[in-house]
């Protein structure tokens, strides 16, 4: 088959989650005899003319296909909340590859920065597609599902009221922004109502964009639920597309798997006389908590302790400097940067325990699985997604998200309690292989084809 698949940035520059999902199924598809291209994102470095937004590469002889965006108009569409969700530039562009590749069908792990036009085009050219959705981009603008005080929302209200609330104040769109912290929800639900009506002059500041973003969650379930099937990780995630409305007999849910290769599970112990080594290993962006995790290891204040980071600083160099002015005065705490992700069972294995301290709703990232092929424990935050891998007192230990007092309890007891560190080691499973992952979505694709063709 030909296949498409595609992701909001990709290898080799990007080497997250996502992006090692998406070239991993690639890869394997492509050793079973599959012709794969990818369709990516990227975010823009310098300002771009439109015709400059598209180039090509090969990685390991996979071709990808890259528009790069920015956060300004573009193509036919001024509105930025509009093209963020619904990019005609891309449309078009997307219509010219599928017609020049022409795949059997598609297959996306992620649309941001895309947007969900490539939706609209798949489905006009009757090409079958498929969606793996790794965070919560088609359910909320931010991607994360969680308010700025730290708690969890719950998707889109009837008029996106809330969804327009977070964007305002987060982008300092003026006297919207004012308004936004101010208003009490009936006067906001009725500005926004107002706004969608077309009842405001759209020369009006934010107007346009304030209409875009109201609009948004519609616009999205419904290219949701134009397609073939999804492919969701978590019951979590699960949960999540159904209450917002994706119709449930389109969601088959299938954990992620990772590639096995070099992976040998060793069974943890303490050993007298040598520290203690916890490890960090993710982007260095506030929602990932690694500053939560700096914090407990202060609370500690353990002389057998080592904990390593590793993630690119550049990412958010704001925050990488705060984490960095956290870990002052602590020698313990060891800023160790990237690495290949291919030299991942590698680093896992300098590593007694990792630590994934986020404070958003984590899809079971793929950090995780990966320890546990490694042998290593993981204490998570108990977020749903990742309650689903970890399990409290046999490979891991759960604590309170953003509590660093609780992560430092957590982490003592593997201090002060000798046997739990080979106690929660032994309990480490072998998780899903991606080669299992692509057995059960080659499922889904041919079940699809045979149904076409007859």
């Amino acid at each position: 088959m030909k296949i498409i698949l595609t992701a909001h940035q990709f290898l080799p520059e990007y080497n997250f989650g996502t992006e090692v999902l998406t070239y991993s199924v690639a890869k394997d598809l492509v050793e079973r005899g599959h012709e794969v291209s990818v369709l990516t994102g990227a975010p823009a470095k310098t300002s771009l003319n439109d015709d400059e937004r598209f180039d090509e590469y090969q990685i390991d002889g996979i071709n990808v296909y890259r528009f790069t965006h920015e956060f300004i108009p573009m193509g036919d569409q001024n509105v930025i909340m509009e093209i963020e969700y619904t990019n005609n530039l891309v449309a078009r562009y997307f219509r010219k590859l599928l017609n020049n590749v022409k795949p059997d069908l598609v297959h996306i792990f992620h649309m941001s920065r895309l947007s969900a036009a490539i939706i609209d085009v798949t489905v006009n050219m009757n090409i079958p597609t498929y969606f793996t959705p790794t965070d919560f981009w088609s359910v909320c603008p931010m991607s994360l599902l969680m308010l700025d005080d730290g708690t969890s929302c719950k998707g889109p209200e009837k008029l996106a009221t809330n969804c327009v609330r977070h964007v305002a104040m987060r982008s300092r769109w003026g006297w919207v922004e004012k308004f936004a912290k101010a208003a009490p929800d009936s006067l906001a639900n009725l500005a926004v109502a107002i706004v969608r009506k077309g009842w405001l002059p759209r020369q009006l500041p934010f107007v346009n964009e304030i209409s875009a973003l109201s609009k948004r969650s519609n616009y999205l379930i419904s290219r949701l639920n134009t397609l073939n099937g999804i492919v969701s990780p978590t019951t979590v995630m699960t949960e999540v597309l159904v209450r917002n409305g994706v119709r449930p007999e389109l969601i088959k849910q299938y954990m992620y798997g990772i590639n096995m290769d070099n992976y040998e599970a060793r069974l943890r112990s303490r050993t007298a006389g040598t520290a203690y080594t916890f490890g960090f290993i993710g982007g260095l962006s506030n929602h990932k908590g690694c500053h939560v995790l700096i914090q407990a290891v202060r609370l500690l204040n353990h002389k057998d302790v080592l904990l390593k980071i590793y993630g690119n600083p550049k990412d958010f160099p704001d925050y990488y400097n705060k984490l960095q002015e956290l870990a002052e005065d602590f020698p313990s705490i060891k800023f160790c940067g990237t690495f290949p992700n291919t030299q991942i069972a590698e680093i896992l294995d300098g590593i007694d325990t990792l630590v994934v301290p986020s404070i958003w709703f984590e899809n079971a990232p793929l950090v995780i699985h990966s320890a546990l092929a490694a042998g290593c424990p993981v204490v998570s935050s108990d977020f749903p997604g990742m309650s689903e891998v970890i399990h409290n007192e046999k490979n891991g230990l759960l604590f309170e998200p953003g509590n660093a007092k609780d992560l430092a309890a957590k982490l003592r007891r593997l201090l002060d309690e000798h046997n739990l560190l080979e106690k929660l080691s032994s309990n480490c499973r072998k998780p899903k292989s991606i080669a299992e992952y692509v057995d059960e979505i080659l499922t889904l694709y041919e079940s699809r084809l045979a149904y076409t063709s007859n």
